[in-house]
C-alpha cells in the first residue's frame, strides 16, 4: 500500500500507462486502475477526476511555470526568442519525466478521447501563454500566432527528443526554433561557440 499520497498518485498513473498499453483505453476502468496500483477506487478519485486525467497530471504546474518564465524574460527579447527560454525551463521536468513521456504519447495517439483532451490542453496552454505575450506588451495577433508557433515547434522537438534519445531536449528545442525562424525567413541569432 503507497504511504504518501505522492506515491499513490505516482502508482495510479504507471498502472493506469500500463493497462492502456495492455488492454487500451477504453477498456480499462478506473477500478482496475486502483487495483494494479494497490489502492481503492476512491483514492483513485481523490487523485484524478476521471481515467483520462491520468496522463494529463502536471500540466497545471507547467503552464503555471511557463507563464512565470515569459514573464522573467529579459526585456526587448522577439517573442519567439521569449517563449524558447521558457520552453527551456521545462527541460528538466521532461527530463525526469522521460520513461513516462514516451509511452504516454503513444497511448495519447492511439486514443481518440486522449487526442482530444491534448488539443484542448495544448490549445489551453497556448492561450495562457499568449496571454503572458500580451502582458509584455505584445500585440494581441502577434502574442496569439507567436503562441501557437511557438506551441508547435515546442511539441514539434519533445516528439524529436523522444525519437532520439541520444540528443538533449535543448538541442531539439534550439533545432525547432531556428527552423521555424528559417521558415519566417529570420536566421538564428547567434549563438556563443557556434
Amino acid at each position: 500500500m503507497p504511504r504518501s499520497g505522492a506515491e499513490a498518485r505516482r502508482r495510479l498513473q504507471q498502472a493506469a500507462l500500463e493497462l492502456y498499453q495492455e488492454h487500451g483505453f477504453d477498456r480499462t476502468t478506473t477500478a482496475e486502475i486502483a487495483a494494479r496500483a494497490g489502492v481503492n477506487e476512491r483514492t483513485f478519485f481523490r487523485h484524478f477526476p476521471d481515467k483520462r486525467e491520468v496522463l494529463f497530471d502536471g500540466e497545471d504546474d507547467l503552464r503555471a511555470a511557463l507563464v512565470r518564465a515569459v514573464a522573467e524574460a529579459p526585456d526587448g527579447l522577439p517573442p519567439l526568442d521569449v517563449l524558447l527560454r521558457a520552453f527551456r525551463t521545462a527541460e528538466p521536468v521532461l527530463e525526469r519525466n522521460r520513461p513516462f513521456a514516451e509511452p504516454r504519447l503513444r497511448v495519447i495517439a492511439e486514443t481518440p478521447a486522449l487526442r482530444e483532451r491534448d488539443l484542448a490542453k495544448a490549445a489551453s496552454l497556448g492561450d495562457a501563454l499568449a496571454e503572458a505575450l500580451r502582458q509584455r506588451g505584445v500585440p494581441d495577433r502577434s502574442a496569439a500566432l507567436a503562441a501557437t508557433a511557438g506551441w508547435a515547434a515546442f511539441h514539434h522537438a519533445v516528439r524529436a527528443w523522444i525519437d532520439t534519445p541520444s540528443s538533449p531536449l535543448d538541442a531539439h528545442l534550439r533545432r525547432a526554433f531556428d527552423d521555424l525562424r528559417a521558415l519566417l525567413g529570420h536566421p538564428a541569432p547567434p549563438r556563443p561557440g557556434r
